[in-house]
């Protein structure tokens, strides 16, 4: 069995963080796919970012396109946790969370509690690819006219 260490860790007030976006990327088993073309079509934004992923989110990503990315635990296992505790910790910018509505997880009450902590510190979340896209637009709209 794999041991795995925490990597929440609370920042210092005086450290400074690196000034790319921090990107979380989940996506459910039935919409893994959609979260890889979307990675594709998106390699450039990613690029200049740090990311982190559930496991085989990660893995796939890793694997499929020339993007580097963390990997958390599983999200059954407690990645979705990981990642709400580093939105806490103001370490995350921006989650993509591919969400399959219509299936039912064993983990439910972890993925509400990521949601949750997304609202909270007021950090966006795309549930969708178009919403994705959107925070995307958005950001790519907002580093332009700085």
């Amino acid at each position: 069995m794999e041991k795995h260490k925490t990597v929440v860790v609370p920042i210092k007030k005086n450290k400074k963080r690196d000034a790319r976006l921090c990107v979380a990327l989940i996506a459910h088993d039935g919409k893994k796919a959609e979260m890889i073309s979307f990675a594709k079509e998106n390699e450039q934004f990613f690029k200049n970012c740090n990311m982190i992923a559930t496991k085989s989110t990660g893995q796939l990503i890793n694997e499929r396109t020339n993007l580097s990315v963390v990997q958390m635990l599983s999200g059954p296992v407690g990645g979705d946790l990981q990642i709400g505790g580093l939105v806490a910790s103001k370490e995350v910018d921006l989650v993509i969370f591919l969400r399959d509505p219509l299936a039912k997880q064993p983990h439910d009450p972890d993925i509400a509690a990521l949601l949750k902590v997304c609202d909270i510190h007021n950090i966006p979340l795309a549930t969708n690819l178009k919403s994705a896209e959107i925070l995307l637009k958005g950001i790519e709209s907002i580093k332009q006219t700085d």
